[in-house]
């Protein structure tokens, strides 16, 4: 029988000057008990070495931000193999990845939404709404007092928090949103990558040829593997350089909805940053305000394959 571990590739989303943040966190033990829960609940959660295959290659460089200028230290892509069949195969997968060529890749460019893809946003929350990983989300933010036990209060207040559109540039119209912004990634000033932290997308953007894989970036504590270990990575997209960024891997759409969620929700602060243990993984989950919506949402690797764990019992 396959064994489910941790799956996640983690890209850290600023370089090094959250350590000192880090360091004065303390584990939730309330959120590390119900997002393993979570965890186990996510059925539809791809499994490394199974649904999908990836060549991690080599180390990449340092590049500045702003910089698109970068050695590439990965000939492959990142991808050597997913299982597209059970992607497509998958509701609430189908329903993301329509979602995906619904914005303007630019900031300050205006979002027209049509009326079809309005319909294709309430059928994504219809289909996640339906899996049991949210239902215990939502079960655990009425009992928070965060949310309305009336499911379809719940839906609204989850569309306004991913997506209503608002100005990420002031001088333009309502240019964003946070699903685009967390999962579609987003160009600034046709020159910055910003955001784009979903491992469904970079697949299919390095499949198009959109995205090109520089090689990963790791600590000596958490050199990456094949399976499911910890990468720091670097890549380009549409010739612009991210340095570093951040993502789950073979996580499913309701889970990192429902995590980032339940983030946002908890604390009304601009930034809201929680560390938790979810299987062998410490992370820390970032999630950012823009108003009563999503600004942007990332996790941050802390360390894995239980070294956390190990370090506390030496």
């Amino acid at each position: 029988m396959a064994v489910k571990t941790c799956g996640v590739l983690v890209l850290l989303a600023v370089f090094f000057t959250g350590l000192n943040a880090s360091s004065r966190l303390t584990v939730n033990q309330e959120l590390s008990n119900l997002f393993n829960e979570l965890w186990r609940l996510d059925v539809n959660c791809m499994k490394p070495g199974i649904d999908y295959t990836i060549s991690v290659q080599g180390r990449a460089g340092f590049v500045s931000s702003g910089s698109h200028v970068v050695q590439d230290h990965a000939s492959q892509p990142l991808f050597s193999y997913v299982n597209e069949s059970k992607l497509n195969s998958m509701t609430t997968f189908s329903c993301f990845m329509k979602l995906l060529d619904n914005y303007e890749r630019s900031t300050g460019v205006t979002e027209r939404v049509t009326t079809e893809e309005l319909t294709e946003n309430n059928l994504f929350l219809d289909a996640i709404l339906e899996t049991e990983v949210m239902k215990r989300a939502h079960q655990y933010l009425v009992s928070k007092g965060q949310s309305n036990s009336d499911l379809r209060q719940f839906k609204s207040q989850l569309y306004l928090i991913w997506f209503h559109l608002y100005h990420r540039e002031r001088t333009a119209g309502f240019d964003s949103s946070g699903f685009e912004h967390v999962f579609v990634g987003e160009m600034k000033s046709a020159s910055e990558v910003i955001g784009f932290h979903n491992w469904i997308q970079f697949y299919l953007q390095e499949k198009n040829r959109h995205l090109d894989y520089k090689g990963y970036k790791a600590s000596v504590h958490d050199l990456p593997d094949q399976d499911n270990h910890v990468l720091n990575l670097q890549f380009s997209w549409h010739g612009m350089v991210k340095p570093v960024s951040s993502a789950f891997i073979g996580t499913s759409p309701e889970f990192e909805i429902a995590l980032f969620t339940i983030v946002f929700l908890i604390n009304t602060e601009r930034t809201t940053t929680v560390m938790v243990n979810i299987d062998q993984c410490q992370i820390e989950l970032v999630v950012i305000r823009h108003g009563r919506s999503v600004g942007t949402a990332y996790p941050k690797l802390l360390s894995s394959n239980d070294r956390h764990v190990r370090q506390h019992t030496h």
